[in-house]
């Protein structure tokens, strides 16, 4: 099966290297760098793995969408989402692949296995709370809808490159949309790693978040997709 492994990134250079090596073991890598200021986007070249860079930053889900775009064009047969910051272990991509056959989306969780060490509460509880919301929304019955550890079909990622959230949203709109277009859904557990890294969620990132968590409940009581 031919895989790539998308990775974007914004100002990711100190665990950039790792991820993108670690990566390139079990799949190519297209890495997304999002308008970085630091050094991200040199250290990926360096690497061997194809690198694209926006002129500025434009969003995590711009940066999927980007990543998405190009790669369909070299038709792979799945596609896997891993987030540059060194939180998702690569060595989980192999559990993607033996799951991806028959479904749309693989979604890596990681509470199957527990709450992940050092997993700061603000976000345990956040995750909870949105986790519910979409379930609500989509009926699927995941336990971890913020994960950025995926896995899209062939087939799926067509559905998903003209989500017109470039947020972190868009991850959420993801699942929306798989519902809507009758894509099946898988969870596997996922080792993750969480270290002192600075979060790059703003509060105006929270605040688009809770409006989009509103019109998502305002489509699901109206049965509208406007």
């Amino acid at each position: 099966m031919r895989i790539i492994t998308i990775i974007p990134a914004y100002n990711e250079e100190k665990a950039i290297l790792g991820v993108i090596k670690k990566s390139l073991e079990y799949s190519d890598v297209l890495v997304v760098d999002d308008g970085s200021k630091d050094d991200t986007y040199n250290l990926a070249k360096k690497t061997g793995a194809q690198v694209i860079k926006h002129d500025k930053n434009r969003g995590k889900g711009a940066a999927i969408k980007t990543g998405l775009k190009k790669a369909l064009k070299k038709n792979y047969e799945a596609y896997i989402l891993l987030d540059g910051d060194g939180q998702h272990d690569p060595d989980n991509i192999p559990s993607f692949i033996s799951s991806i056959n028959g479904f749309g989306l693989v979604i890596g969780s990681r509470f199957i296995e527990g709450t992940p060490k050092n997993m700061p509460l603000s976000r345990r509880l956040s995750n909870r709370i949105t986790t519910s919301l979409i379930k609500y929304v989509t009926d699927f019955e995941i336990t971890d809808s913020q994960s950025g550890f995926r896995a899209i079909s062939a087939d799926a990622a067509e559905y998903f490159i003209n989500i017109k959230h470039d947020d972190y949203a868009y991850e959420s709109e993801m699942l929306y949309v798989a519902s809507k277009s009758k894509i099946k859904v898988k969870e596997v557990g996922i080792d993750s790693i969480y270290q002192l890294e600075k979060s790059h969620i703003t509060k105006i990132h929270v605040f688009k978040y809770v409006f989009f968590i509103i019109k998502l409940l305002i489509r699901k009581t109206t049965k509208s997709d406007k």
